[in-house]
C-alpha cells in the first residue's frame, strides 16, 4: 500500500497555520533586535533595580524596597495594555494625551507598528511598557524606607495614568511638543519626570525615621554592584532600541552610551578622591547612573567627543548638587529623597536634554528623522553654519519641554498624593518604621535564625563540643556557649 503523507498532512497544516508566517513588511533583524532591546530594558528593572534597591537600603528595608519595584513592574504592564499605551501613543484626545483603549487584540499587536518601523506593533507595545515600568520604579527610589506599601499600590496605576502617559504623548506621541523637542530615548519623558515626581512625592509622604535618616548604610554593597551592572548593561537596549531598527544610529547610540557612562563614573570618582580623599564605590555607582541618564536624550544624535564631554559634565554637576548643594540647602534638607533620585535623574536628565540641544548633529538628525526633520540643529553646529538663531531656538524648545514636564509632575503627583492620603496613610505607622520588613511583610532579607530564638548548633559545632578538654586546649578551640543567640 502506497502512502502519500502530503495528502493527509497538508490539509491539516493549512487549517491551523497562518498563511503568512512573516509578512513582507516584517524585517526579521529589526524584529529580533527590538525584542532583545525590550528585554534588556526589562532586565534593568527586574532584576536590576530590584537588586539595587534591596541592597542600597538598610537591612530592615531590603524586602520592602525590592517588593516596591517588583510590584510596580507587574502593575504597570497590566495597566499599560488595558488603557495606558493608547493614552501615550494612540489617537489624540487632547493636545497632551491620547484616548484610553486596549492594546490587546491581534489586530493591534500583529499589525505593522508604523509606516517608519518594519516590525509588529507587539514589539513597540512591549518596549514602551518597559520604559514606563522603569520610570515608575526609578521614582520609588525617593520613597524607600517609609511609604505605606498599600498606598504605593494605589499610587502606581494613578501616576502612570495621569503623569507618565501625558509626558510620553506630549513629546513622543502626537502631542503639541512632539515636533520641536529633542528627546531621543527619554531624558525628559523618563528621567526628569521620575526625578521631579519622586522628590514631590517624598515631600508629601514625609521623611524616614530620624534614626534612619542619620544612619542608613547599604546592607550588601556587592549585591548593589550586581544590580548596578544590570542597569548599565541593560542601557544597551534602553538607548539602542529607541530607533526601532538595526542601523547606524543604533550602533552609535550604544557606543555613546557606554562612553559617556564610563567618563561620568571616572569624573565622579575623581571628585570623591580629591574632596574626601577616598574612592567610594557607592559614589561611583551614582556617577554611572548620572552618565547613563545624561546621554539618553541625545545618545544617537551626538558625536563621541560630545558624549565624552557630556559624561564629564554629568559626573560633576550632579555631584555638586548632591554632595555640596544638597547638604547646604534648607530646601533639599526639608525633603527626604532616600536615594537622591532628584540629583541622579532630574538634574542629570535636564542637563542631558539641554546638552542634546547644544550638540545634536544635523547629519544624525536627518538620518534618524528624515530629510524634513523638524529638530535642531544643535547650538554648536548652528554657530558654524552661521545660523545661530536656529540653535538658540532649539535650546529654548528644550527648556520649554523641561518646564512642562517639571510643572506637570509637581502638580499631578501632588494631587495624586493628596487623593491617596484621603483613602489611607501615605506613610507607615511609627512602630512599623522601627521594625521594617518583618512588621510590613512578615519577611526578612537575611534570616540566619528567627527573632528571639536560640541559634541552632550546626553538626560541626555539636561534634566539636564532644572533643575532650585536653584536645580542645591543644587546638585552641574555645569552650562552646550553647546559649549563644
Amino acid at each position: 500500500m502506497n502512502f502519500n503523507s502530503s495528502e493527509y498532512v497538508s490539509p491539516f497544516l493549512d487549517s491551523v497555520l497562518p498563511t503568512e508566517s512573516s509578512p513582507d513588511w516584517n524585517n526579521k533583524a529589526d524584529n529580533a533586535w527590538q525584542l532583545t532591546a525590550a528585554t534588556l530594558v526589562g532586565l534593568q528593572t527586574v532584576p536590576g533595580l530590584v537588586i539595587l534597591y534591596g541592597s542600597m537600603v538598610k537591612k530592615k528595608w531590603a524586602v520592602n524596597s525590592a517588593f516596591m519595584a517588583l510590584y510596580a513592574f507587574a502593575a504597570v504592564l497590566v495597566c499599560w495594555v488595558l488603557w495606558a499605551h493608547e493614552m501615550a501613543f494612540g489617537t489624540k484626545l487632547l493636545p497632551f494625551v491620547g484616548k484610553p483603549n486596549f492594546a490587546l487584540t491581534q489586530k493591534i499587536l500583529l499589525a505593522k507598528a508604523s509606516t517608519n518601523y518594519y516590525l509588529p506593533m507587539a514589539d513597540f507595545v512591549y518596549y514602551q511598557f518597559a520604559f514606563a515600568a522603569i520610570t515608575v520604579v526609578l521614582l520609588a527610589g525617593s520613597l524607600l524606607g517609609r511609604m505605606n506599601f498599600y498606598a504605593w499600590m494605589l499610587f502606581v496605576p494613578m501616576w502612570l495614568t495621569f503623569s507618565y502617559t501625558i509626558g510620553a504623548f506630549t513629546i513622543w506621541g502626537n502631542g503639541f511638543l512632539q515636533t520641536i523637542i529633542i528627546d531621543y530615548a527619554g531624558g525628559f519623558v523618563i528621567h526628569l519626570s521620575s526625578g521631579v515626581a519622586g522628590f514631590t512625592a517624598a515631600y508629601w509622604v514625609g521623611p524616614r525615621s530620624s534614626e534612619d535618616r542619620q544612619n542608613f548604610p547599604p546592607n550588601n554593597i556587592a549585591h548593589m554592584l550586581g544590580g548596578a551592572g544590570f542597569l548599565w548593561m541593560g542601557w544597551t537596549g534602553f538607548n539602542g532600541g529607541a530607533p526601532f531598527q538595526v542601523g547606524e544610529i543604533t550602533s552609535l547610540a550604544i557606543f555613546n552610551t557606554h562612553l559617556c557612562t564610563a567618563t561620568s563614573l571616572l569624573v565622579w570618582l575623581a571628585l570623591d578622591m580629591v574632596v574626601y580623599h577616598k574612592g567610594s564605590l557607592i559614589g561611583s555607582v551614582q556617577g554611572m547612573i548620572t552618565g547613563l541618564v545624561c546621554i539618553t536624550p541625545g545618545a544617537g544624535l551626538v558625536d563621541p567627543w560630545a558624549a565624552i564631554l557630556m559624561g564629564a559634565l554629568s559626573g560633576s554637576i550632579p555631584w555638586y548638587t548632591m554632595m555640596v548643594l544638597h547638604k547646604k540647602s534648607p530646601f533639599f534638607q526639608s525633603v527626604d529623597d532616600t536615594l537622591g533620585v532628584f540629583h541622579t535623574h532630574a538634574v542629570a536628565g535636564i542637563l542631558g536634554g539641554i546638552l542634546s540641544g547644544v550638540f545634536a548633529k544635523p547629519k544624525l538628525l536627518r538620518i534618524l528623522y528624515g530629510p524634513e526633520m523638524p529638530y535642531g540643529p544643535g547650538l554648536f553646529y548652528s554657530y558654524f553654519d552661521g545660523n545661530m538663531g536656529h540653535g538658540i531656538r532649539q535650546i529654548l524648545y528644550q527648556l520649554l519641554g523641561a518646564t512642562f514636564i517639571t510643572l506637570w509632575n509637581v502638580v499631578v503627583t501632588s494631587l495624586i498624593c493628596i487623593l491617596v492620603s484621603h483613602i489611607m496613610d501615605l506613610r507607615m505607622q511609627e512602630q512599623d518604621l522601627e521594625v521594617g520588613d518583618d512588621a510590613i511583610h512578615g519577611e526578612e532579607a537575611y534570616v540566619l535564625w528567627g527573632d528571639g530564638e536560640k541559634m541552632r548548633l550546626s553538626l560541626h559545632v555539636q561534634i566539636t563540643s564532644t572533643i575532650p578538654s585536653i584536645s580542645r586546649q591543644r587546638h585552641s578551640i574555645p569552650p562552646i556557649d550553647k546559649n549563644v543567640e
